[in-house]
This record gives C-alpha cells, sequence and structure tokens, in this order.
C-alpha cells in the first residue's frame, strides 16, 4: 500500500466516489453517512470495459481509479435487466440507454405481456494496489408502460419497484428510492463492511 494510502485508510471513515455520475453520488452519499461513511466525490471517467460481470466492471473501474488518482475509492456499476428480453440490456445498460433511450426499451416490450425487471448494483472498493472488494444489489419490478418522472437517471422513469407504491423511481424523492434501490442495497453493504473493518 503507498503512503498516500495509508493516510487517507488512518485519518477518517472517509472514501472517494469515482464516477462522472453526481446523482449516483447523491444517492450513496446520503446511505453511506448514515453508517459514518463520508463518501466524497470524485470526477472520473471510467472505461466501460466489456464484460457479463458487473462486479468484473466495476473493479476494474476502482482499480483504474486508485491507481490513476491515488485515492481509495468506490466504483459502481449498475444494469438494469428485462425478463421478456432474456436479460437485456443488463451489463450494457449504460451504452444501451444512450443509444435506444427509455422509448427503445419500451418499444422491444411493447406487446409483452411479462413486463418483469430488475436493477443490479455492483460497488467495488479498492485501495492503491490492492485487489478491489465488491459487494452486490439488487431490486426486483416492472416496466411501465411509459416514462414516468423527472427525476433520478437513466433508466429510472420506466421501473416500478415491486415494493413500492406504484411510482416510478423518477417518481421518488432520493430518500424514497434508498429505501429500496439496488444501488442503496449495495452501499449499505459496503458501509457496514467499511466501519466494521476500522
Amino acid at each position: 500500500m503507498s503512503k498516500g494510502a495509508g493516510i487517507l485508510r488512518g485519518a477518517s471513515r472517509s472514501v472517494y466516489f469515482a464516477t462522472k455520475n453526481k446523482a449516483k453520488y447523491l444517492e450513496a452519499a446520503r446511505i453511506t453517512a448514515t453508517y459514518g461513511v463520508h463518501l466524497r466525490y470524485l470526477p472520473f471517467s471510467k472505461q466501460e470495459i466489456q464484460a457479463e460481470d458487473l462486479r468484473e466492471i466495476a473493479s476494474f473501474a476502482a482499480m483504474e481509479a486508485a491507481r490513476s488518482k491515488v485515492r481509495t475509492v468506490v466504483a459502481e456499476d449498475a444494469g438494469f435487466f428485462v425478463d421478456a428480453l432474456k436479460g437485456f440490456p443488463g451489463p450494457y445498460s449504460s451504452y444501451v440507454f444512450k443509444t435506444l433511450g427509455t422509448s427503445g426499451i419500451l418499444k422491444l416490450v411493447e406487446n409483452v405481456r411479462n413486463r418483469k425487471a430488475s436493477f443490479l448494483s455492483a460497488v467495488s472498493y479498492c485501495e492503491p494496489n490492492r485487489r478491489p472488494i465488491s459487494f452486490t444489489g439488487t431490486v426486483r419490478g416492472l416496466v411501465s408502460k411509459k416514462p414516468k418522472g423527472s427525476g433520478g437517471f437513466g433508466f429510472d422513469p420506466i421501473f416500478i419497484p415491486s415494493k413500492g407504491d406504484g411510482r416510478t423511481f423518477a417518481e421518488m424523492q432520493i430518500d424514497e428510492k434508498n429505501a429500496f434501490s439496488h444501488r442503496a442495497k449495495a452501499f449499505r453493504r459496503f458501509a457496514r463492511w467499511f466501519t466494521s473493518s476500522r
């Protein structure tokens, strides 16, 4: 471990979240704060490697960020898995959202009765020159008939969590979404591990 990493590790319960998505950071920071873990925003453009496992994608990003920024970091990758599409777009969700958007997914399931879907999040923690440790979270739900809400990001406007009240993620406030979301579950698991190891 580098000298800088040792200082960061011993100074406080503080970790950098390597992401360019400020909305993701704000969601995650609310979760970790309840465990006394201060998440710091570290703008970082991760390289999207081609892999089927979100943990592999998040781990690669965490290792790259820890190495290049010489920081103790977490990185996250999330996927939207639609049952009727055999799990598509899954690990390719970011690219599919940029190219097809929510309207493209809705078009693909337009006449499909099975609208079950899930979100999966993989959070990877990494110190410089160390191997990453990953934590995952999943939430089940349905693909809505049309986009609803202006909050959140990505496929949030077309996902209705099963344990919710019928609203999409995009119709919820951050704390409401964090009560159900895949990202919140993964970051809670990370935060519990992180605090217990300190």
